[in-house]
């Protein structure tokens, strides 16, 4: 079903006649959702910490989660402490948890461990994001990132990152089912920043450009081996992608000269042995995502390759500008050191802890909030004052 709906999504015939008025519901459906909240008759809640939503307007993989993992990092090297809320799509488990190195990948999702493996930053999973986003905040954190989740308005936020892409774009511009856009691309223009992923034409003004950058395979196992990628140019290989997109990860193998035999699965299916095993031996590659839930049967064929989110500087610079461009969220940023409230002052570009007489700079729009950064203040500086 899902590959059927994708190449009526993606291709160039229009949608059948009997699957648009379901779209029609489903825009309906959604309106009313979200007028429901304008109005105040659903409320969003407003947690005491900012919350960064890094999320898209289609269905499918497009790349928010390389995304999640550049931002903390960028986040962790400015001195903020963040964590990281998703649904956990693919867990069994019930409840909103924070993600320990024991969790299992079936019970919190494999774009959970993913991240558990990767950011560096406490990750918490659950239906109700609000609950899992209050679990971060008492084991530390003083930022919150949500990794998809731009239609959970019941998670107050302070800026929004929608990720396009690049190849796909909004496909047949239809909304849910007939397309894959769970809303029209006018809610672009509400967004705080717009990122597209990977080569293709411009699908929104002022988009920022990213790419995924993969030279380096491990292997699944816990061996620790290292392959580079160019080093199996002209080899034939099994690739196998159970993501939002399968061919994105296909096309980057034959880009690097790969000869595949392709195995493409359902995004978060559970990939057991007998998918990743065949009967040659043939190197069988596939993505990091996938390889968190292999790591229990997979041999010495197995490999795996992360990648990682690359911006030109000015784009990185660009992004995280736009991020922080909202006073709403500057005013309710945290002292890294006491937790306490800080003060925005806009003339000089601060935020001053005055419980610990710390100024904390803003370059080029970005909060820098590393103790060794800080200006620390005499209690007469009028900034403790005003």
């Amino acid at each position: 079903m899902e590959r059927w709906l994708e190449t009526i999504w993606y291709g160039a015939p229009p949608p059948p006649w009997w699957l648009r008025p379901f779209s029609g519901v489903f825009s309906l459906a959604t309106a009313l959702r979200e007028g429901a909240y304008r109005s105040g008759w659903l409320a969003a809640v407003q947690l005491p910490r900012p919350v960064i939503v890094v999320g898209n307007i289609s269905v499918g993989g497009t790349g928010k989660t390389p995304l999640v993992i550049w931002l903390v990092r960028e986040l962790r090297e400015r001195g903020f402490t963040p964590g990281v809320v998703l649904r956990g799509y693919g867990g069994s488990g019930t409840g909103p948890r924070v993600v320990g190195p024991d969790s299992r990948v079936d019970e919190i999702g494999d774009e959970a461990a993913l991240l558990r493996d990767r950011c560096g930053a406490p990750v918490a999973v659950g239906a109700d994001r609000v609950a899992a986003a209050r679990l971060l905040m008492a084991e530390g954190a003083d930022l919150i990132v949500a990794d998809d989740g731009l239609q959970h308005l019941r998670l107050g936020r302070q800026a929004e990152v929608a990720v396009i892409d690049g190849q796909r774009g909004f496909g047949n511009g239809w909304r849910l089912p007939a397309g894959p856009l769970r809303e029209r691309p006018a809610r672009l223009e509400r967004v705080s920043a717009v990122v597209q992923n990977g080569a293709g034409p411009s699908h929104w003004p002022q988009a920022l450009p990213m790419r995924l950058a993969g030279t380096t395979l491990l292997s699944v196992d816990a061996s620790g081996r290292r392959l580079e990628l160019e080093r199996l140019r002209g080899t034939r290989v099994h690739a196998l992608a159970a993501i939002g997109n399968p061919e994105r990860f296909f096309a980057t193998l034959r880009a690097a000269g790969l000869d595949c035999e392709e195995h493409g699965f359902p995004d978060h299916y559970a990939l057991q042995s007998q998918d990743i095993c065949f009967e040659d031996a043939l190197p069988v590659l596939m993505t990091e995502k996938d390889a968190v839930k292999c790591r229990r049967f997979a041999k010495a064929q197995h490999w795996y390759l992360p990648v990682t989110a690359a911006f030109e500087p000015a784009d990185a610079q660009a992004l995280l500008r736009r991020i922080f461009m909202d006073k709403r969220l500057l005013d309710i940023l945290a002292c890294p050191l006491c937790k306490g409230p800080l003060v925005y002052d806009r003339d000089q570009l601060l935020l001053v802890c005055r419980a610990d007489r710390l100024a904390f700079p803003i370059r080029d729009g970005v909060p820098v909030m590393l103790q060794e950064e800080a200006r620390i203040l005499e209690s007469s500086d009028p900034l403790l004052v005003r």
